[in-house]
C-alpha cells in the first residue's frame, strides 16, 4: 500500500471560481510561504450551437494571478473531463507553468483515438503534457509540498491532489449531499471508484476537500468545499459504512438511466489533447462528432 506524506500543518489559500455553464469549480492553489500558485480544472468557454470557444473563464483566472502578485507553476487536470474544455494550453501561453495530469491518459487517449478515429499524427504517449503523474508521485508549488493519489473508477487517469491540508478530488467525490460521480463512462467501475473513495477517505478527518463539480442538489447554494470526516459521516453513496457491495449496485442501476453529458464530444477531443482543439488537414480547428459511438 503507498504512504502518502501528508502533512496537515501547511495551510495553502486556495480561491475558487465557479463556472455556470458547465457546474465546474476552478482553484488557484497559493503556496502559504510564497508567491507561487497552482491552478486546478480551468474552463475554456464553448458554444456547441456555434462552435465558438472564448476564455471568459479562464481570463478571471489570469486576471486574478496578475493582480496578486503570483507565479503560476502548475497546471493541473484532476482527469481528462468529458463535460467541459480545458483552458490549460491557454492559460500557459499567459502565465507559463506545467500541464500536469495523471498517466493513464495513455489509456484515455488510446480508447478514444479509436472512437474518434484519430489517425497516426495523434500521439497517444501523454506527450501532450509536461507531465504525467504516477500514483504517490511527489512535486512542489514553490516551497509546499504536494502529492498525486491515484483515485480511478471515474475515469482511468483520475488522480487527487493533495497540498498541504487540502485535497482535489476532480469528480471522485461530489458534495456530501452530491455522493459520487458515475463510473460508466469507457474504462470506469463501479468497484474501483469505491476503492478510490476509500483512499480518499483514509485522509486526516480534518483534510479540507474541494471539489469539481456542485449541482446544487435539492436546490441549495453551490458549495465546493468540505472534509474527510463531513464526506466519511454524511456522503449520501458512501458514507455512514456503506458497503462495496451497496455502492456498486446502486451506481450501477442510477448510472444505466443517465444521459451523456452535453460536451462530452468535444471535451474528450480536446481535453485528450491537453486542452488543445484538433485541426484538420489545411490546419483549420475542427471537431468530430462520431455516431452511435457512445
Amino acid at each position: 500500500m503507498t504512504t502518502y506524506p501528508v502533512d496537515m500543518t501547511i495551510h495553502p489559500d486556495v480561491e475558487s471560481f465557479f463556472d455556470e455553464a458547465t457546474n465546474t469549480i476552478s482553484h488557484i492553489v497559493k503556496d502559504p510561504a510564497s508567491d507561487a500558485c497552482a491552478i486546478v480544472d480551468s474552463v475554456m468557454d464553448f458554444d456547441p450551437a456555434s462552435g465558438r470557444i472564448s476564455f471568459d473563464h479562464a481570463d478571471m483566472l489570469i486576471a486574478r494571478v496578475r493582480e496578486r502578485g503570483l507565479v503560476l507553476e502548475w497546471i493541473l487536470e484532476t482527469h481528462v473531463h468529458a463535460d467541459h474544455l480545458s483552458a490549460a494550453p491557454y492559460i500557459q501561453r499567459e502565465l507559463g507553468g506545467k500541464i500536469g495530469i495523471g498517466e493513464n491518459i495513455l489509456i484515455v487517449q488510446d480508447v478514444f483515438g479509436k472512437i474518434f478515429n484519430e489517425g497516426t499524427e495523434f500521439q497517444r504517449d501523454g506527450s501532450q503534457f509536461d507531465a504525467l503523474f504516477k500514483d504517490g508521485d511527489t512535486y512542489t508549488v514553490g516551497t509546499m509540498p504536494c502529492f498525486a493519489m491515484h483515485t480511478p473508477g471515474h475515469t482511468p487517469a483520475c488522480m487527487t491532489h493533495v497540498m498541504g491540508d487540502a485535497g482535489f478530488v476532480g469528480d471522485t467525490l461530489f458534495m456530501p449531499d452530491g455522493g459520487s460521480a458515475r463510473a460508466d463512462f469507457p474504462g470506469g467501475d463501479a468497484g474501483t471508484l469505491y476503492d478510490s473513495i476509500q483512499k480518499v477517505l483514509a485522509l486526516p478527518d480534518e483534510m479540507r476537500l474541494f471539489m469539481c463539480h456542485d449541482y446544487g442538489p435539492n436546490g441549495r447554494d453551490i458549495e465546493w468545499e468540505t472534509t474527510v470526516a463531513e464526506e466519511k459521516a454524511h456522503n449520501i453513496h458512501v458514507g455512514a459504512g456503506k458497503t462495496r457491495e451497496d455502492f456498486i449496485k446502486f451506481r450501477t442501476e442510477r448510472d444505466a438511466t443517465l444521459g451523456m453529458p452535453r460536451l462530452i464530444l468535444p471535451s474528450l477531443q480536446v481535453n485528450m489533447r491537453a486542452g488543445e482543439i484538433p485541426k484538420d488537414g489545411d490546419g483549420r480547428p475542427m471537431l468530430k462528432l462520431p455516431v452511435n459511438a457512445l
